[in-house]
């Protein structure tokens, strides 16, 4: 049985698409570029809003990224709820999990205010053992600290303790960090993406990922 799970954020705990696209939109139209249509950023996020606005406009100097990060912070920190939702099932898995005794946490690229901001809007009741995210002085996944970064917050042995993502990026996280790895398929990547970084499991619902918890090693 795990005792602890670690999860990403965009594209796992919350649908978050339409709020970055639109967010990464604004900045790209303030500044005379052309946006892109929203089906398009499911490809672009995974590595932190400046990897974000890098691939969003691969030809801006890093003058013009800067600037455009700024703006898109500017928007996102108000709108960052706006068309964001839980995927189906996730409350409940979150609820049934710390009714467990099972100790839940965020790790994402997202910058860190962001990720708290709409951790605790929409999972108010939960309370996360970490709430991680994109900060100054620590590198992104797939660098692992961040997964250090909660197991020294909340000392779990890591046998006990698995990483939950979409994309490869947490996959490989994970593999870094010598937990188990999860692959979740609602989310914004290809279960073949998955299946390439060699998730040690792959789940198609949130009640797929209780029964790898709860199951005896």
């Amino acid at each position: 049985m795990k005792k602890l799970i670690i999860f990403d954020l965009d594209g796992t705990l919350l649908d978050t698409i339409a709020d970055l696209g639109t967010a990464c939109n604004h900045a790209l139209e303030s500044k005379g570029y052309r946006r892109h249509p929203l089906a398009a950023y499911p490809y672009m996020v995974g590595n932190g809003v400046r990897k974000l606005i890098e691939r969003a406009q691969p030809d801006a100097s890093p003058e013009e990224v800067e600037e455009l990060l700024g703006i898109f912070r500017q928007y996102y920190d108000e709108h960052c709820t706006d068309y964001t939702k839980p995927y189906p099932g996730i409350p409940e898995l979150l609820a049934e999990l710390h009714s467990r005794g099972i100790a839940i946490a965020v790790a994402s690229n997202k910058y860190e205010s962001a990720s708290r901001r709409i951790v605790t809007h929409f999972f108010p009741d939960i309370p996360f053992v970490a709430i991680l995210g994109q900060v100054e002085d620590r590198p992104v996944k797939p660098d692992p600290s961040i997964d250090f970064q909660v197991l020294l917050s909340h000392p779990t042995p890591k046998a006990q303790t698995m990483h939950v993502g979409d994309s490869a990026v947490d996959i490989e996280t994970a593999r870094r960090a010598c937990i188990d790895s999860v692959g979740v398929t609602w989310g914004f990547r290809p279960i073949t993406e998955l299946r390439k970084a060699c998730a040690d499991h792959i789940v198609s619902t949130p009640d797929d990922i209780l029964k790898l918890a709860l199951k005896d090693d």
